[in-house]
């Protein structure tokens, strides 16, 4: 769209005001506020008709040769980063699916199977379909999670491989080969998980070693020693408590520590952290920092792993949006933002500084754990922005807004206002006005 341009007066996310210019898809410098009023200046706010989205009125400066727009009021973040999705699993694109009742994980796999089979639309056109609107609400990069199991093998891998190479100009994708059915439960899995790596996932993923697979060791070995072998990173779903949590997480980490694969391993959900002492919690979570793994929460209903304390233990921790309308799950819509207020309102955040930190678990803290290069708000770091009608961050969080324009190495990929208008009510009829005596 266009080789360079520069918002001037943007509000970052500390509150700073600042002027950023971007060239050809990378941001190149982040400077102080220009006193200069040049004739080229415009506001994205006057630069068009009012009701005009914020990114028809940058389309319109950038087609008109104007490589200096005033951009005071909105606030421009790095693009929003999912760090855990199963993009292969949403009913997104096929109607609305009843959802099913089903006690536990396993129970919970087998409902999944029975609707899956049902299903009209495809693993192509349901991901899609949630990916575009991922995009739209402003994220630039996702972790998603595709089930490997004997009854599908590689069919959804494949297909999420050809989404991750079509969406590649407008999304960073990183795929999980994802053991939903168990590894040991399931025989032969462990054989398509090292396929799926071979033929181009990213990262080896695992499940509840000890309460799914019933044995902690033999699972860990697995995943451990595939990602050894393909250099791949590690994505472990958690979802046991108690000390059955307690003992696997050491494990995890003694493993981690072992092999060298710091800073490439995750542990999803991490349910068990919350389950326990926060003094407790702390003792993990340093030897969990010590090792260099990562938790991911997207506030859940249940237990949580307590974000602060994690946090200032060392320990990375981020957020994902996890299952969006699917045999698992009914809510969601992709939006990070939302995800970060249910986070915060989860974790009992209510001061600024704590907002931050919600959106720093949707911003660099996930981008950290994924391990993902030229990411950020800095020189140097690839154009991945967004911008947005927020009086901050905070403001961002609490209320996430509904205008977002959207770039991508600085291109705008997407751009979304809410269109409302005015309906007249019926004039009151005979029957519905007041009655003489009511009026007396």
């Amino acid at each position: 769209m266009y080789d360079s341009l520069t918002l001037a007066n943007a509000t970052l996310a500390d509150g700073s005001r600042a002027d950023i210019r971007l060239q050809n898809g990378v941001i190149t410098e982040i400077s102080a506020v220009s006193s200069l009023s040049s004739p080229q200046l415009r506001s994205l706010r006057e630069l068009a008709d009012a009701d005009l989205p914020l990114g028809d009125r940058l389309l319109a400066a950038t087609e008109s040769g104007i490589p200096d727009i005033d951009a005071t009021g909105v606030l421009v973040l790095p693009a929003l980063v999912n760090g855990h999705a199963h993009l292969d699993k949403t009913f997104v694109g096929t109607g609305w699916q009843p959802h099913r009742v089903g006690v536990g994980v396993p129970a919970r796999v087998s409902a999944e199977r029975s609707i899956r089979a049902g299903l009209t639309a495809g693993v192509p056109e349901r991901a899609r379909a949630l990916t575009e609107e991922m995009i739209r609400l402003g994220t630039g990069a996702v972790r998603t999670h595709v089930d490997i199991d004997t009854e599908l093998g590689l069919s959804s891998l494949h297909s999420l491989l050809e989404l991750r190479e079509e969406t590649a100009d407008r999304l960073t994708m990183q795929v999980v080969a994802f053991p939903q059915s168990g590894i040991l439960a399931d025989r032969g899995v462990a054989g398509l998980l090292d396929a799926a790596l071979a033929d181009g996932a990213d990262v080896i993923g695992g499940l509840d070693p000890f309460g799914y697979d019933r044995d902690e060791h033999a699972h860990l070995d697995i995943v451990f020693s595939l990602a050894e072998k393909h250099g791949a990173g590690v994505d472990i779903h958690l979802h046991d408590l108690g000390g059955a949590a307690v003992r696997q997480l050491a494990q995890i980490a003694r493993r981690t520590q072992s092999l060298g694969l710091g800073g490439r391993v995750v542990v999803s959900h991490g349910y068990g952290l919350g389950s326990i002492p926060q003094e407790q919690a702390r003792r993990i979570g340093s030897a969990l920092a010590a090792a260099g793994v990562a938790v991911m929460t997207n506030g859940p209903a249940g237990p949580m792993p307590p974000v602060l304390a994690l946090r200032e233990e060392g320990v990375v921790v981020f957020s994902g949006s996890d299952n969006i309308r699917d045999a698992w799950w009914p809510y969601g819509d992709g939006d990070m933002l939302g995800v970060a207020r249910t986070v915060a309102y989860q974790s009992n955040f209510r001061t600024d500084e704590e907002l931050a930190v919600a959106l720093d678990m949707v911003t660099d803290a996930a981008a950290t754990a994924l391990g993902l290069t030229g990411y950020g708000m800095r020189v140097g770091a690839h154009a991945d922005l967004v911008l947005l009608d927020a009086a901050g961050a905070a403001a961002a969080v609490a209320s996430p807004p509904p205008h977002r324009t959207v770039l991508h190495r600085g291109r705008m990929v997407s751009s979304t206002r809410l269109v409302t208008r005015s309906v007249p009510l019926p004039r009151p009829t005979e029957r519905s006005a007041p009655s003489a005596a009511l009026a007396r």
